[in-house]
């Protein structure tokens, strides 16, 4: 299996516990794509809580023979942001990004250059950016035969300090995936794993462990997708604090998805203490 960048080590685990969820929001989502290879996604939701609204368009161009992609989007907030990406120009694997954004009326800006290289067993992803700090990030991840070795560090070239200081180790198999992380400066230790049980049903499982936290507890989440059928799905997940997540996505026709939400709280099933949310999707 290729190997993934460090930021998608343990994504099986952390897809199944975390997407499909959507609470105390409504989403709206429709993306069209054109012959010349433009595409166009309009994204809107709504926060039920505050009530505001948040929109944005994208417009992405791929020219796929000269391993060029420009993006640029504009969202309610007037940031408007621009990325351009270069993919194996230089080099096999090496894939060069760089995007910036600006807030005008404000006059903020953000720039950020993105180097990323991966072959056979090895994938290195190295980002400066520009305006905040400037800061260096750069990850490192290696895999043989299933079993995946990487680390995160992060600096701050301004206040010549690190920042970030991660590791993780994993293994992935044919129908299953475990995963070792340590964060936050090597303060806060998660495992999870992922299993597709069968044809139709998933099951994951994450622990995290803080040593920093005044109750020197373990956090436990665990979680289960089911496929109805073809074009629908269910999932399902409880933490050790009572929280009760339920997810529900039918496929409506081609092009066109459903997701429907929900957090309960089951220590106080009575109280206004539940959440709910819908995200509809639409694309060609």
């Amino acid at each position: 299996m290729p190997v993934p960048a460090y930021a998608d080590v343990g994504k099986s685990a952390n897809d199944l516990l975390n997407k499909d969820f959507p609470t105390n929001v409504v989403k709206l989502e429709v993306k069209t794509f054109t012959a010349n290879g433009v595409n166009f996604t309009v994204n809107g939701s709504q926060n039920q809580k505050t009530g505001g609204i948040l929109g944005e368009l994208k417009t992405k161009y791929s020219d796929k023979v000269n391993g060029l992609t420009f993006t640029h989007s504009w969202n309610s907030g007037n940031v408007l942001t621009t990325e351009v990406e270069v993919l194996n120009q230089a080099a096999k694997g090496l894939k060069l990004n760089v995007a910036g954004s600006l807030l005008p009326q404000a006059g903020k800006k953000d720039a950020k250059v993105t180097l990323e290289y991966k072959q056979n067993n090895i994938t290195s992803v190295s980002a400066v950016d520009l305006f905040k700090g400037p800061t260096f990030n750069t990850t490192l991840v290696l895999g043989r035969e299933g079993f995946l070795l990487g680390g995160e560090v992060g600096y701050d070239l301004l206040n010549s300090k690190v920042t970030k200081n991660n590791a993780a180790l994993g293994y992935t198999g044919p129908d299953y995936a475990v995963t070792l992380h340590a964060l936050s400066q090597l303060n806060v230790f998660a495992a999870s794993f992922y299993h597709r049980v069968g044809a139709d049903v998933e099951a994951g499982g994450k622990a995290t462990y803080d040593t920093q936290s005044a109750e020197n507890a373990v956090a436990i989440e665990v979680g289960t997708k089911y496929f109805l059928d073809p074009f629908s799905f269910v999932k399902a997940k409880i933490d050790n604090t009572g929280r009760l997540g339920l997810g529900y996505t039918q496929s409506l026709r081609p092009g066109v998805t459903v997701t429907l939400g929900g957090s309960f709280d089951t220590t106080r099933l009575n109280d206004n203490a539940h959440k709910l949310g819908l995200t509809l999707t639409f694309g060609n």
